[in-house]
């Protein structure tokens, strides 16, 4: 039997951007809450976020100041909305943050690799294989604990909103607003090259 997440709220215009590409996302690293910089090529994501969401405002006739611009205070998501920010012609700071957005905490496999994991705990490996939604690493958060983390969050969206998060907060958070089968919600692609517009119950990529 396959079990769905509820659509707790549908905001009205919610658009998400992944941070840029750190050393650990291209290391396949398990980066979770430890602080790593963007790279070269994230601080380029970035820019380019920017200049991709500042076009389509202004061919949709939107401004900038209707917005609530929000971010995870993690230092890889500040640098990516003030890289964002400039991108779009706007004062790099004037944003807020919110600790709710931060990422997935993988606890004591922060900084490790599946393959180097696989060699020091295979059983545990094997039961996040079976189990992605359900499964915690040691001290860390489960993708089920991640989502009601995020669903608080998402109940408090109440104005059209830019937000700059992570993999895993953009996983919980469209798993919520479209209603997903649990087991699809960890295994979703997340680009940090594109744009994600969520408007009146749809969602796009730009």
């Amino acid at each position: 039997m396959t079990r769905s997440l509820p659509k707790l709220h549908d905001p009205e215009f919610l658009i998400f951007i992944r941070h840029g590409q750190t050393d650990w996302n291209a290391e396949g690293r398990m980066q979770g809450q430890k602080d790593i910089p963007l790279n070269a090529t994230g601080e380029g994501q970035a820019r380019g976020n920017g200049e991709r969401l500042g076009g389509f405002l202004a061919a949709e006739g939107l401004d900038a100041a209707d917005f609530d611009f929000v971010s995870s205070p993690l230092g890889r998501t500040r640098r990516t909305m003030e890289l964002v920010r400039s991108a779009m012609g706007l004062d790099a700071g004037r944003y807020r943050l919110d600790d709710q957005l931060k990422e997935i905490t993988f606890g004591h496999w922060e900084g490790s690799t599946l393959e180097e994991l696989a060699d020091t705990a295979p059983d545990l490996v094997q039961a996040r294989r079976e189990d992605k939604w359900g499964f915690a690493p040691p001290a860390g958060e489960s993708y089920e604990m991640l989502t009601e983390r995020i669903g608080k969050w998402l109940i408090t969206v109440v104005s059209p909103s830019i937000v700059v998060a992570h993999g895993g907060v953009f996983r919980a958070l469209r798993g919520l607003l479209e209603g997903m089968e649990i087991a699809r919600v960890p295994k979703l692609d997340v680009p940090q090259d594109k744009v994600f517009i969520w408007r009146q119950g749809g969602f796009s990529w730009i």
